[in-house]
C-alpha cells in the first residue's frame, strides 16, 4: 500500500484489500491476497509509474490487483453487482477514500449476473467433472479449486433473497442450501477441506463429487426460477 501511494501519488483514489483476508477465512499457502485499486486515470501511460510495484506483487505469487478508473468503478454497478457487493461485505481500506459510499446495485442486475455466472460455471464444472471422474485425486482437486467460485455465488444467492451471507464457509453453505434447495450434505467434504480437516480420499467416480455437481445444478434452477 505504501509503494502504491508513492508510485501513484494524487492519481490514487483508493487501495482496498478484499476477499478471504478481509473476511477472516484466509488460509496461508492456499488463499490469495486480493487487492482493488481505484485511480483517477487508468490509462496505460498513467499506470506506467506503478508497473514495478505490480510486477513485484505478482512475482511474489499473488494475483494481479483489479484496477479501475474512478469513472469505470461508479459505472460498473449494473455489470458487476456480485463482485461489488462481495467486496462491500468484506474489505479493508488500505489507502484513500471509501469507494463504496453512495454506490448502489439493484436486485435485478444481481439476478442477471448471477444467472449468467452460475450457468457458465456449471457448464465448466460439468465438463471438468467428466474429465476428472476416473481419478479420485483429480476429483478432489476439482472440488477444492472450484469451491471459492461457488461460495461467491452462494453469497450472491443469499443477497438475492434478502439475506446477509455468513462469512464462515460451513455456515454459508448451510444458509445457501436452505435458501436454494441445494442438498447441504453435498458440500460436507469440500467444507471440511477448507476448514483444514483430514477428509477421506475420494475414489474414482466418487458420489461425493457427483453430488457436488448435482447441487450446483439445483443452484442454477433456483436462480432461473427467481423473479424480481
Amino acid at each position: 500500500a505504501e509503494r502504491l501511494e508513492v508510485a501513484l501519488g494524487t492519481n490514487l483514489v483508493a487501495a482496498i484489500l478484499y476477499g478471504s483476508a478481509a473476511r477472516g477465512t484466509y488460509v496461508k499457502g492456499r488463499s490469495d491476497l486480493n487487492v482493488l485499486i481505484v485511480v483517477r486515470d487508468a490509462s496505460a501511460v498513467a499506470l506506467r509509474a506503478v508497473a514495478p510495484v505490480l510486477a513485484d506483487w505478482t512475482k511474489s505469487g499473488e494475483p494481479a490487483p483489479l484496477v479501475f478508473s474512478e469513472a469505470e468503478w461508479t459505472a460498473s454497478t449494473d455489470v458487476f453487482p456480485i463482485e461489488i457487493e462481495d467486496m462491500r461485505h468484506a474489505h479493508r481500506h488500505l489507502r484513500g477514500r471509501d469507494v463504496f459510499d453512495g454506490l448502489t446495485t439493484t436486485r435485478a442486475d444481481l439476478r442477471h449476473e448471477l444467472e449468467r455466472e452460475a450457468r457458465g460455471k456449471l457448464l465448466r464444472l460439468r465438463t471438468e467433472y467428466a474429465a476428472a471422474a476416473p481419478s479420485g485425486k483429480a476429483l478432489a482437486s476439482l472440488l477444492v479449486s472450484s469451491s471459492g467460485t461457488f461460495l461467491t455465488l452462494f453469497r450472491a444467492a443469499l443477497r438475492l433473497v434478502g439475506r446477509e451471507p455468513p462469512h464462515e464457509p460451513g455456515a454459508l453453505v448451510r444458509a445457501a442450501s436452505e435458501a436454494t434447495g441445494m442438498e447441504v450434505t453435498a458440500f460436507d467434504w469440500v467444507v471440511g477441506r477448507l476448514e483444514g480437516k483430514a477428509m477421506p480420499a475420494l475414489e474414482p467416480y466418487d458420489p461425493v463429487a457427483a453430488g457436488y455437481v448435482d447441487a450446483i445444478e439445483r443452484l442454477v434452477r433456483f436462480v432461473d426460477e427467481t423473479r424480481v
